[in-house]
């Protein structure tokens, strides 16, 4: 149940600044990581997944999505969901995976993997799915659009909320949701859009997830999206190990740095940090259920938000 974490090293760079930053000062309101990679191991601590819950929770982190980006780690997020009441799973092929898959065959059967998985009631998204044009070429889009267009299927098939990667993508993404319909609860991961996509999720009421890219000093655009964007739409995340926040950015992330980024938000917004807190929890249950109780499964329409007592 824990297998070897993935290690991740940095070649060139200073071996100090590979350590986990220090614990932040603890949130008095508790939120969510909605976006993180447990499995992933990074610098010279390769933390424990449940060292990293442990920290999480000392510093007011209720839980975390554990996203998986491949069959391999989205069974392994899968497990550690069953047994880790802190932890709700997402599955998928991340984009970048499918024109491999493609190449050799096996596209079909590792989504009808991903399709067993979704059925798991602990499974509560379907990603991290999407385009991904900054690595894959032309010959490998087709592979992409298709396995997005299938991820996309399952989540609406399961009733489970769709977690979008996108990168120099946003309208290639934004039009497959459109033509092919978007599911109910559909979460821009990693927001990285501009003020044009916001107001395409706006629209549509398509949640923007927020990382620690939001402290970063040339993040100027991030920052406008939250000058339009309603509490009601934001979410939070790491994507840890990776995007740590200022001021440890470059460092190995993990979700007990949820903090950082939170009043980061808050101090742009003029907020209480305890108020932010309060509707980013409120917003990550509606799209997830809560990490305690079954899963949101539409009953009567697609409107409907009601669990199921089976």
């Amino acid at each position: 149940m824990n297998p070897t974490p993935h290690i991740r090293t940095r070649g060139g760079e200073d071996r100090g600044e590979l350590r986990y930053p220090p614990l932040p000062q603890p949130l008095t309101s508790g939120v969510y990581d909605n976006h993180t990679h447990l499995e992933i191991a990074d610098g010279d601590e390769a933390l424990d997944y449940r060292e990293q819950l442990d920290r999480a929770s000392s510093v007011g982190v209720k839980g975390v999505v554990q996203v998986g980006t491949d069959l391999a780690t989205s069974r392994w997020s899968a497990q550690i969901a069953a047994i880790e009441p802190r932890v709700l799973a997402a599955v998928a092929l991340h984009p970048n995976e499918a024109p491999e898959l493609d190449a050799r065959g096996l596209l079909d059967e590792h989504l009808a993997g991903i399709n067993e998985l979704a059925a798991l009631p602990r499974v509560r998204a379907v990603g991290e799915t999407g385009l991904d044009f900054f690595r894959t070429g032309e010959d490998g889009r087709a592979a992409q659009q298709r396995s997005f267009e299938e991820h996309i299927r399952i989540a609406k098939e399961h009733d489970l909320a769709l977690q979008i990667h996108d990168r120099d993508a946003h309208q290639e993404v934004v039009d497959t949701l459109l033509r092919v319909g978007a599911p109910e609860r559909t979460v821009f991961h990693c927001f990285s859009g501009d003020v044009d996509l916001a107001e395409i999720c706006i629209e549509h009421g398509w949640y923007m997830s927020l990382s620690g890219t939001v402290t970063f000093k040339n993040a100027h655009n991030l920052r406008r999206v939250l000058d339009i964007a309603p509490r009601s739409l934001l979410m939070i995340e790491t994507d840890a190990p990776y995007l740590t926040p200022t001021p440890y950015r470059g460092r190995p992330n993990a979700p007990y740095l949820i903090p950082y980024t939170l009043r980061a938000i808050a101090e742009y917004l003029d907020l209480d940090p305890v108020m932010l807190a309060t509707q980013l929890s409120s917003n990550t249950e509606a799209v997830y259920g809560r990490w305690d109780a079954d899963p949101i499964r539409s009953q009567t329409g697609p409107n409907d938000k009601t669990k199921s007592t089976s």
